[in-house]
C-alpha cells in the first residue's frame, strides 16, 4: 500500500496516525505489525504526542541540532540550500514499525504517528505501508 502526502516543507510536521489506522483495519490482520517507509532522503517518520508544544519543541530541537543556517557542504556542492533537510532526516530515520495487537495500533493514549518533511520547499511525499500477521 502506498500512501501520499502533501506538505508545506521546513520542517513540516504532519500527523498520519489517521490514515495509517485506516490501512491497518482495511487489512483485516489482528495481530502483527505495520513498517512504514518514506521515499526521499529530506523526510523522516516518528512518533509523539501530536499537540503545538510537543511539536514546536521537537523543531526546536531539531533546529538546535542542525540549524537551517548553518554551512553544510552539501550545499556547497548542490547550491540547493537543503543540507540541514538531509541532516535533520538522517537523524530521525526514514522508517518506522509499529506492532498491531487486537486490530489496533499499539500506540500509548499521547502517541501519534508523524510525517516530518525538512526539505525547503513543498512535496508531495510517498510512504510505502506494508502490514505483516504475526507468526
Amino acid at each position: 500500500m502506498v500512501l501520499t502526502v502533501s506538505t508545506r516543507g521546513f520542517s513540516d510536521i504532519l500527523d498520519i496516525s489517521g490514515e495509517v489506522r485506516r490501512i491497518c483495519s482495511s487489512s483485516k490482520i489482528t495481530e502483527g505489525v505495520v513498517h512504514l517507509f518514506i521515499v526521499g532522503s529530506t523526510a523522516a517518520l516518528s512518533t509523539i504526542e501530536y499537540e503545538p508544544g510537543a511539536v514546536e519543541d521537537l523543531k526546536d530541537a531539531l533546529e538546535r541540532i542542525a540549524p537551517l543556517d548553518a554551512v553544510y557542504k552539501h550545499n556547497e556542492a548542490w547550491h540547493d540550500g537543503n543540507g540541514y533537510a538531509h541532516v535533520r532526516a538522517a537523524l530521525m530515520k526514514p522508517s518506522l514499525s509499529i506492532a498491531i495487537a487486537d486490530g489496533q495500533l499499539a500506540l500509548g493514549t499521547w502517541q501519534q504517528v508523524i510525517l516530518m518533511d525538512f526539505d525547503n520547499r513543498p512535496r508531495t511525499r510517498t510512504i510505502h505501508v506494508q502490514v505483516t500477521a504475526a507468526v
